[in-house]
């Protein structure tokens, strides 16, 4: 079951359903029930644990569309010094190249700068 999206759908910021939000319980459950939808395996599975929704839940973010989340970004803030790190971006195949990253990530750079850090690292796979 693969989320909604429509083909032809345009960005539009005044929507209020694509308005990034905080992670929620029933998000989490969504996103690890679609990880193939996401990221065309379920490999990634293990490395979404509820830890990103109970202990960081203020780093963890979603974009919402037709009642399913199309775009999500996992992140924490280290406890030793003033670093962010940003675990997973995520946007749906049907709903990229319309900036929701980057949104999802500039969204958690002020939320970061804010919080009192000033370096922000991004963890990558070199799959």
């Amino acid at each position: 079951m693969g989320v909604r999206v429509p083909a032809q759908a345009s960005f539009d910021t005044e929507r209020t359903d694509q308005v990034i939000q905080r992670l929620t319980r029933a998000d989490f459950d969504f996103i690890r029930s679609h990880v193939v939808d996401f990221w065309g395996s379920d490999r990634p599975l293990p490395l979404h644990p509820p830890i990103f929704l109970y202990e960081f839940g203020d780093t963890a973010y979603v974009i919402r569309e037709e009642g399913g989340v199309i775009a999500y970004l996992l992140g924490l803030y280290a406890q030793t010094g003033p670093m962010a790190y940003v675990q997973f971006i995520a946007v749906h195949p049907q709903a990229r190249r319309r900036g929701l990253a980057g949104r999802l990530y500039e969204r958690f750079e002020s939320d970061a700068r804010a919080h009192g850090c000033t370096d922000l690292k991004a963890i990558t796979n070199p799959d």
